[in-house]
C-alpha cells in the first residue's frame, strides 16, 4: 500500500542507514587522498655528520650524490631524490630502520644486490640515512 499523498514513484530515503554509513564513507574517501610525505625523522641522527661519513667512506665512487662533485660514480643509481623515493633499491620500503640496516649490510636484505656490506656503525648509518632523506627533490 502506498502512503496517502505519495506518488507511485516516491521513495523515502532510509536516513538511519545513511547516518550509520556516513562516517565510514568519509573515512574511506579521506584515505584515498594524498597522505603527504612519510615521516622520516631519525632521532639523534645528524645529516651533516651523515654527509661527512658519505664523503669519508666513498659512497660517491659508485653513486652520483648531490652535493658531492667528485667522484661521480655510475655503477650504482644516482641518489638524487632519494628522500622522496618510496623504495630502497626498488624493492624495500624506504623507512628509517630499513634504510639503516641496508646501509650496514645490503646483502642481508637483498642477497642479489651489487652493493657490498659496509663498515658503518649503527650511529653512522643513522646519520647517513638522515643525510639521504635530505635528498628529496627530483
Amino acid at each position: 500500500m502506498i502512503p496517502e499523498g505519495a506518488g507511485w514513484l516516491t521513495i523515502a530515503p532510509d536516513t538511519t542507514r545513511m547516518k550509520r554509513w556516513a562516517p565510514l564513507a568519509a573515512a574511506l574517501l579521506t584515505a584515498c587522498g594524498d597522505p603527504g610525505p612519510p615521516s622520516r625523522a631519525i632521532a639523534g641522527a645528524d645529516p651533516a655528520r651523515g654527509l661527512a661519513v658519505v664523503e669519508r667512506v666513498g659512497c660517491a665512487a659508485c653513486h652520483a650524490i648531490p652535493g658531492i662533485d667528485w667522484p661521480e660514480g655510475r655503477s650504482g643509481p644516482s641518489l638524487e631524490g632519494f628522500g622522496a623515493s618510496p623504495l630502497i633499491a626498488g624493492r624495500l620500503p624506504n623507512q628509517p630502520d630499513v634504510l639503516t640496516a641496508w646501509l650496514i649490510d645490503p646483502p642481508s636484505l637483498a642477497p642479489d644486490t651489487a652493493m657490498p656490506p659496509s663498515s658503518l656503525t649503527e650511529a653512522e648509518a643513522r646519520d647517513v640515512a638522515a643525510y639521504l632523506y635530505t635528498l628529496d627533490e627530483r
